[in-house]
């Protein structure tokens, strides 16, 4: 069951909506507009204001209706209806087009827009891009979910996209973004025969798995949860194959634990590498490049550098590049670091996040 929301917008004069009379007569045709495709429509309450006039109604089958007057002339009219998955719609989109296009020329809208209907519950179909828009997912099943000390996580079922790993309600990688994990590491670009590698994070095993296709002396992946292996072990092997099934093989090792505790032993041991993968948190939407997380990634950026060999690169995922504020906020704490380093970056548009996503490849600036 899930609760549908239609929206709909409509801009008048708003010489049309500045006094009692004027507001009274919009409501009406609005009103009248509503009686046609909403059966015995009634009028729950009214409420003026010195901005505009909200009036609230219902109608048979659980129907309920806001409307909003602003003086403005901003129209504002909002529908909710419960409907079973299975249930063919109160109001389809086409109907709701219908809806708007009558009202539009009852009230005399310059400009009026229906938006597809907003299906509310507790079966998600939305996640948020980089910079918070919202976006919807043909998503018709959850195939797996557990909460752990760590997260929320589950495995949800898109139709065009495959299975989904979503931690914490934010879409992480889906069967469907081999781009994300060709792009964070830079295949064709860079040589990873021979070479000791680290990944920090990276639990779905989608880096691992292509990493060991480039022969790498070794490769170490340090992950905290080990469900998120487990679940995606069982139900996204497309991308990770058979690496999740043991935690070790001819030239890789999966450690469970926190990875900052690897590397400070990691740096006491002295202990170098030649590519340190940072496949952790999305760099965060701030005001400022303040706070726990700024403060967490910061830190991974310092330790990791202390472990790197003096021609090696830290590779690592950021955010969409519609975030340009967090683009800056991390190339001015990479311009804080010292030693000095460089940095290039790389794009992808990944298929589960619908967003260009951008990816940075950063090294010790040998001229410093």
């Amino acid at each position: 069951m899930s609760v549908n929301t239609i929206l709909m917008d409509f801009s008048v004069d708003p010489s049309a909506v500045k006094n009692e009379s004027q507001v009274s007569t919009a409501c009406s045709s609005v009103e009248n507009v509503l009686r046609e495709h909403l059966p015995n429509l009634k009028t729950l309450t009214t409420i003026p204001s010195e901005t505009d006039l909200l009036k609230l109604y219902s109608s048979d089958g659980g129907v309920s209706a806001t409307l909003r007057v602003f003086n403005t002339g901003l129209i504002t009219l909002n529908i909710e209806y419960l409907k079973a998955e299975s249930q063919e719609p109160l109001l389809s989109f086409e109907r709701c087009k219908v809806l708007k296009q009558d009202i539009s020329e009852h009230v005399g809208a310059g400009r009026s827009q229906a938006y597809v209907p907003v299906r509310r519950g507790t079966f998600k179909r939305y996640y948020p891009t980089s910079d918070d828009r919202l976006l919807e997912y043909d998503i018709d099943a959850v195939v797996f979910e557990e909460r752990t000390p760590y997260q929320k996580i589950q495995i949800v079922h898109s139709k065009s996209l495959g299975n989904m790993l979503v931690l914490d309600d934010l879409q992480n990688i889906s069967e469907a973004d081999l781009i994300y994990t060709e792009t964070l590491m830079g295949r064709g670009v860079e040589d990873y025969k021979d070479k000791e590698i680290v990944i920090l994070g990276g639990g779905d095993g989608a880096l691992l798995y292509e990493l060991l296709k480039e022969k790498p002396k070794e490769v170490i992946m340090l992950e905290i949860d080990e469900v998120v292996m487990k679940a995606c072990a069982k139900h996204m092997r497309s991308i990770c194959g058979d690496v999740l099934d043991k935690m070790s093989g001819p030239n890789y090792e999966i450690i469970v634990g926190d990875c900052m505790k690897a590397i400070d032993q990691y740096v006491k041991e002295g202990r170098k590498f030649d590519y340190v993968f940072g496949d952790l948190t999305d760099v965060p939407l701030s005001e400022s490049p303040t706070g726990e997380l700024w403060d967490f990634i910061n830190k991974i950026l310092n330790m990791s550098f202390k472990i790197l060999k003096p021609d090696g690169k830290f590779m690592t995922h950021v955010i969409g590049s519609a975030a340009g504020d967090a683009l800056k906020m991390y190339e001015t704490q990479l311009m804080k670091l010292q030693p000095p380093v460089k940095f290039t970056t790389s794009h992808a548009f990944v298929p589960s996040f619908l967003e260009d996503w951008v990816f940075y490849q950063i090294f010790l600036d040998k001229k410093q």
